[in-house]
């Protein structure tokens, strides 16, 4: 399966403002971000703005990071595209995102003010969510991909997520059960090519 538009689109961006950022020395620059973007409840609050909601899914604290939301993206966002359409797809990585981000907004608000988050990964989340929606709406699999396959890959990201330092575990969990819900919404099954076990796309 082919790498569709709406994948290289997100993907570039996202690199690009990551160069971009590079090349300004503010890549890795926690204050900056908290100041350009990020999301920063005590900031956001005291300016009285929620675009970070939006901007902080599209800054990387370093080129690992990057690299990893990256990855995930084209690797999960492909069959979402694939099935949905690239405009389906892309509100549903936008929403998955802005949604993960607000949760983690909250959360942050009641408890540690000094966290800054920034990130693709709760829109990724929201991919993955997205994928097991299409999966449960076409009798179980999709693209070769059943269920339980799908589950494992999630149990594997939130445990890494919980197990690892520094991680946005609220926008993982706020993004996937974004994506799952959006998705069963819009997503409508394709019929099955006979002999392929590929859908059709419908919308």
């Amino acid at each position: 399966m082919k790498v569709e538009k709406g994948c290289i689109i997100l993907a570039a961006v996202n690199i690009i403002i990551f160069l971009l950022m590079y090349a300004a020395g503010a890549a890795g620059d926690v204050e900056f971000m908290a100041t350009h973007g990020a999301v920063f409840p005590p900031l956001m609050i005291e300016r009285g703005v929620w675009y970070p909601l939006f901007t902080a899914m599209f800054l990387h604290f370093d080129i690992e990071h990057l690299a990893n939301n990256m990855v995930m993206l084209v690797a999960v966002g492909r069959y979402i595209e694939y099935g949905m359409g690239t405009l389906k797809f892309l509100i549903l990585y936008l929403c998955s995102g802005v949604l993960g981000n607000a949760l983690s907004f909250v959360v942050d608000l009641h408890g540690d003010l000094n966290t800054v988050s920034a990130g693709a990964s709760g829109a990724v989340f929201g991919l993955v969510g997205a994928l097991l929606a299409m999966a449960i709406k076409n009798k179980g699999r999709i693209e070769g991909l059943g269920i339980r396959q799908i589950l494992l890959m999630i149990a594997l990201s939130l445990v890494s997520g919980f197990t690892s330092a520094g991680v946005d575990n609220t926008a993982h969990v706020g993004g996937l059960v974004a994506g799952l819900l959006i998705g069963m919404v819009i997503y409508r099954s394709g019929t099955i090519k006979k002999g392929t076990g590929s859908p059709v796309p419908k919308s």
